[in-house]
């Protein structure tokens, strides 16, 4: 009876190791499911970004930064191909895209996975993919950022488009002002005669610098993304420009009566 012993705990040690292998294959064929459904979250997610900085691209008038060796997000997988240790992770082949998950080259570890740019990283593939989808994260924030930011237009962008207009307006009839200040000397030494100064200071410069301030308003006053041309306040404009160039030059006279 000691051999029938012997025979029945072997089989019944033979009988839990199989169930302990059985429930390991089925772990293992869960983890490999939720490997290849994150993949395939992370695959879409990327495909998705790219297709919104082609937008993006388009709608500035920049060129799309294409790698002509990256093709389409690429689903890894996850099984082992022939001859592949056991926990490996196999994804895609040569031009895959950064951040995939390959499984290990010659000669490495079991469960080793290959990282962006083949540098070997040694862990569970999981971690690898987790921190896959933190990069991604961080793809999604900056592209927001930049897509506010391309929302605002490069001059004054924090202020709003009234009073960005009246500064611009402001500061072009300073400079006509100052272009003024120049034909009042130039007029003192009798390079300009009186009707020429009169013309520019009533109707010239007031005129010009309404048109510098619209044509700058609409160069640098549009966001990079906007579909419609910005609001530029024209009649605004006209009445700063017709009213401080004038002004200036009533200034400027009083001011040199005085000093004489």
């Amino acid at each position: 009876m000691a051999g029938y012993d012997e025979y029945a705990a072997a089989v019944r040690q033979l009988s839990a190791r199989i169930r302990e292998g059985e429930r390991g294959a089925v772990a293992e064929a869960e983890r490999r499911r939720t490997l290849h459904a994150g993949v395939t979250q992370l695959g879409q997610r990327l495909a998705a970004q790219e297709q919104r900085l082609a937008q993006l691209a388009a709608a500035a008038g920049l060129p799309a930064v294409a790698d002509p060796a990256l093709g389409p997000p690429a689903v890894p997988e996850l099984a082992p191909g022939p001859g592949a240790l056991p926990g490996s992770v196999t994804g895609p082949g040569p031009g895959a895209l950064p951040g995939s998950v390959t499984g290990p080259g010659p000669g490495a570890a079991p469960g080793s996975v290959t990282g962006p740019g083949g540098s070997g990283v040694d862990g569970d593939p999981a971690v690898v993919l987790a921190e896959t989808g933190r990069l991604v994260d961080e793809v999604d924030r900056l592209g927001q950022q930049a897509e506010a930011l391309a929302q605002r237009p490069a001059l004054l962008p924090t202020w709003s488009p009234t009073a960005r207009a009246v500064a611009v307006y402001a500061g072009c009839a300073a400079v006509g002002a100052l272009i003024m200040l120049v034909l009042v000397v130039a007029n003192g030494i009798g390079v300009v005669d009186g009707v020429t100064l009169g013309a520019l200071t009533c109707a010239g410069l007031p005129l010009i610098s309404f048109v510098a301030g619209w044509l700058v308003l609409g160069r640098w006053g549009r966001p990079a993304l906007a579909t419609t041309d910005p609001p530029r306040y024209a009649p605004l404009g006209f009445f700063i420009c017709a009213l401080l160039v004038p002004l200036a030059y009533c200034v400027t006279l009083v001011l040199f009566r005085l000093v004489r």
